[in-house]
């Protein structure tokens, strides 16, 4: 029987110097720099440029690809125990070439993409020369793909879309959008929706408005609402068969969904780390915070439910690695995903009412984590919807039972374990 919770040796020094590098080099990079994903700054090249390559040298580079694609090919639980570190910065991910939406992108553009739409985006791509953005969610529709109405109808040696595309996620920055619409409406969505890559400033495509998240000043976001007025694009940039965008999308979404988790526990551990800080340092007329009962529960409590949280995403990657298809770990990733958001909120909740005042300024991280981990509860599919996965699952294991009482019903087990073991209790009383 194998049950090991030990990394190997050498992959454990390259998570040591990553958390190193991550502490000392790239978490100053978000007190100092702007959006990740505007390659057009010139800050990117003088200060990212040179971390990157010293990634690169370690071989920690888009480690979620294959060698071919200049990855390692990592499997899950190795992707977890990096991306616990890379996911403490909003920086790292750029850093380490795995930055979301291109690194799913980036996934179904190496899967599913054709020779040539691999040397146009994908290698521009992977070498964090350009920034993406996966145009799939609808205003009305939501994350539903039953419920989309951008059409993309064939027309002589291309195909044109119209229509309307909601939360765009940079969208502003991005070189190509991967699009989702409708081309086959008599059918189910399932068998009727294509991908296509449509490169930005194609005519047609434009910004309602860039569309930020909370406090974000008006303009100043990166989620695009874009209007698709048609907009042509050559049959070449078909992205896989047509009517296999449903199949595409589960694919990019197993995987992003996992490594939301990944980053999250970092999150998480960032916010309990400043908790027990806080509990140690702050005074109070009776001593420290630390000695208080009810601080003293909110600590115990987070760490429970972080560890929790962790081996669950943990056993969710081994069962990816095991398998080699998301779909039968779908129950499992989908548990994943209710839990995410619950235990970031909880935690960060407790750490920022033990700051005061101080917490809830922004003068602290915490208001902009519980915005984050509202937008974990919403993004790839809301929790809710996540749940019913969990349910339907698990129920497809059970069946109704036979007659009036339930299987556990004691009267009924007492007196069937009562005749089976008839003979030998009579026996037993007998020789009394």
């Amino acid at each position: 029987m194998a049950w090991d919770f030990e990394t190997d040796p050498g992959y454990q020094e390259l998570l040591d110097w990553a958390d190193a590098f991550v502490r000392e080099e790239v978490e100053p990079l978000d007190l100092v720099l702007g959006d990740p994903y505007d390659k057009a700054d010139p800050r990117y090249k003088a200060l990212v440029r040179p971390l990157q390559e010293q990634v690169r040298e370690r071989g920690l580079w888009a480690c979620h690809l294959g060698p071919d694609l200049g990855g390692q090919g990592y499997g899950q639980v190795k992707l977890a125990l990096l991306n616990e570190i890379i996911g403490r910065s909003r920086w790292a991910p750029s850093v380490f070439g795995c930055q979301a939406p291109d690194s799913g992108n980036a996934e179904i553009l190496a899967h599913f993409g054709t020779p040539e739409q691999r040397e146009r985006y994908l290698r521009p791509l992977l070498d964090g020369e350009i920034s993406s953005s996966y145009s799939m969610t609808e205003p009305h529709g939501g994350a539903d793909p039953t419920l989309f109405t951008t059409r993309a109808e064939r027309d002589g040696d291309g195909w044109v879309i119209n229509g309307e595309k909601w939360f765009s996620s940079n969208a502003r920055h991005a070189e190509f959008l991967i699009v989702m619409a409708v081309t086959n409406p008599d059918v189910s969505a399932y068998q009727g929706m294509s991908m296509f890559i449509v490169p930005a400033g194609t005519p047609g495509l434009t910004t309602v408005r860039n569309v930020g998240v909370g406090p974000e000043r008006d303009g100043g976001g990166s989620h695009g609402y874009l209007r698709y007025e048609n907009v042509r694009v050559p049959a070449a940039n078909l992205l896989g068969e047509e009517g296999g965008a449903f199949a595409i999308a589960q694919t990019r979404l197993g995987g992003g969904r996992i490594h939301h988790a990944m980053r999250t526990i970092a999150q998480v551990r960032a916010a309990f780390d400043m908790m027990c800080e806080r509990a140690v340092s702050r005074e109070t007329r009776f001593g420290p915070l630390a000695k208080l009962q009810m601080t003293q529960e909110k600590i115990a409590d987070s760490w429970i439910e972080i560890e929790q949280f962790r081996l669950l995403v943990l056993r969710t990657a081994w069962l990816i690695d095991r398998h080699g298809d998301y779909r039968r770990v779908r129950k499992d990733i989908a548990a994943v995903k209710a839990a995410m958001p619950k235990v970031l909120h909880d935690v960060v909740q407790r750490a920022m009412h033990l700051h005061g005042a101080l917490g809830v300024s922004n003068e602290m991280p915490f208001a902009g984590m519980l915005l984050g981990a509202e937008a974990l509860g919403i993004a790839d599919g809301p929790t809710e919807v996540h749940k019913i996965t969990v349910a339907r699952q698990l129920l497809r294991g059970h069946r109704p039972v036979e007659g009036l009482w339930p299987s556990a019903h004691l009267p009924t087990r007492r007196a069937a374990a009562r005749e089976r073991y008839a003979e030998a209790l009579e026996r037993a009383v007998g020789d009394e």
